[in-house]
Order: structure tokens, then sequence, then C-alpha cells
């Protein structure tokens, strides 16, 4: 009588196991497969989650309170804000809560630099009453800009709401009596929901230049980082074509508002 592979397969307690466990594992792996595939799924669908205006209003403000409190460092409330701005409002959901529609009907552009908007939010319940963090848009023809500056005491954070532009930033390395060492950070073009930041410790000059007409970019800023600091929350207006330096260094000239609009507005 011949007898199977099979059956001789089946009659060993051995491989019996074998094969149970085998597939005891297979089972094993294919379930913490599909978790791993869900935990990511489920983590990839929360980073994306957009806030309502109330929740990310109160989120703004929050870490508006937290930096002027010093609870987080400044770049920190960049990495934040920039999150908030970029990835937790829609686009749309932020233009109606400004009433874009409306501002951008009817501001008035100017030759020179940039239109200053002070844009109102609509009452909303649940939201703080009175915001820690100040906003602003400014309304620009193609070809004219947010002049280069940099800030003292300040964090403020940038989102294009319409159009584009060129974007450039530097760091701020050190002060002198008439000038200002900077680097070279950015240089990049940035679109509709595309931004960045600035504080005292990152990326503290910047400078726009609309590429379309009109082009429109929204701003948050928070004042008053270090009531120590002898500095008033301010402006700081420079020439950035300065002197090169070693090491991608720039001595940026001093200049003041009018010189500013004159040679990059």
């Amino acid at each position: 009588m011949k007898t199977s592979i099979t059956e001789l397969r089946d009659s060993n307690p051995i491989a019996v196991s074998s094969r149970r466990d085998f597939t005891k594992r297979s089972i094993q792996a294919l379930l913490t497969i599909s978790l791993l595939d869900h935990l990511c799924s489920a983590n990839l669908l929360a980073a994306n989650a957009k806030l309502t205006a109330k929740q990310w209003l109160n989120e703004v403000n929050q870490i508006g309170v937290d930096i002027k409190g010093r609870k987080i460092k400044q770049v920190e409330w960049q990495a934040q804000i920039e999150d908030l701005l970029k990835n937790k409002i829609a686009l749309a959901d932020l233009l109606k809560l400004i009433d874009f529609d409306r501002i951008a009907k009817t501001t008035k552009l100017v030759d020179n630099g940039a239109r200053s908007i002070r844009p109102k939010f609509p009452k909303i319940e649940g939201a703080p009453d009175k915001l820690v963090f100040g906003k602003q848009i400014f309304a620009l023809k193609k070809g004219r800009s947010v002049v280069p500056h940099g800030h003292n005491n300040m964090a403020t954070a940038f989102l294009v709401l319409k159009g584009n532009f060129h974007g450039r930033h530097y760091d701020r390395v050190t002060d002198e009596k008439k000038h200002m060492i900077i680097k070279p950070t950015i240089d990049a073009k940035f679109g509709p929901g595309t931004g960045s930041s600035i504080s005292d410790e990152k990326d503290n000059v910047h400078w726009f230049k609309a590429e379309d007409e009109p082009a429109f970019i929204f701003n948050i800023h928070v004042f008053g980082l270090n009531p120590g600091n002898s500095k008033r929350t301010s402006r700081v207006y420079i020439d950035p074509n300065g002197e090169k330096l070693d090491d991608g260094l720039i001595r940026a000239r001093l200049i003041d508002s009018k010189e500013a609009h004159q040679r990059y507005g």
C-alpha cells in the first residue's frame, strides 16, 4: 500500500505543529500590519483634520498667550502658527472669516509698497472676546513689495491669500550702529495657502514682492514678547543689497521707511 507525501506529513505531529505555528504567525503578522495601517491612516487623518473657526481662533490665541508668557520659545510659536495657518484651517474658511470678498472688491491699491487693511473677525460664540494677537492684510500691485525690514520684540506670520509672491528671509546675526549683519535663509515662490514667519530668534528679516495683481497677504502678529527689551516693538528697515562678507553674510545698511520704499516699494 502506497502512502502519499501528504499523508506522511499529516501523520507527523512535528509537521502538523509547524504548520499550525506558521499559520498562527501569519495571521498575527497580517493583523499587526492591518493595525499599523489603520493607526497610520488615523494619524494622517488627524494631522490633516481642519479646525472650526472657533477652534482655530482659540488655538491661535492660546499660542499667543503662551509666547507672551514665555511658556513656549519663539521658534516653537513659529512652527505652531505656520501649521495653524497652512494646515489647520481651509483657505476658503479663512477667507470667509476675514470677509475677504468684500475687502478684495473695495481695496484701492497703492503705487508704492503695500496697502494695509485691518480685517475684523465676526463675533463667534466660544471664541475669545479679546485676542492677544493682531491681524492685518497687505494688498499689492504687481511688482510692488512689502519692503525688506527686520523686527524688534515681536513675532509675525504671513499667509498668501491671493496671487503669487517672491519671498525672501534673512537671519539677523548682529546689530551694528549703522548696519545689520544678515544671512539669507529663504528665497522662494509663495502662492495661495503658503506662508512663513519671523521672530527675534529666526528669519527676522523678510521681503515680499508681488508677482500678480492684485496680491494679498494675511498677517498675524504678537507684540511685546520681552518686556525687558530696550528696543521698542518696531520695524527696522534695511538695504539687503549690501557688502558681501564671509560665510554668506551681508552687511546691510540701516535705512528709513522712505528710502526703503523708494528702493524696493
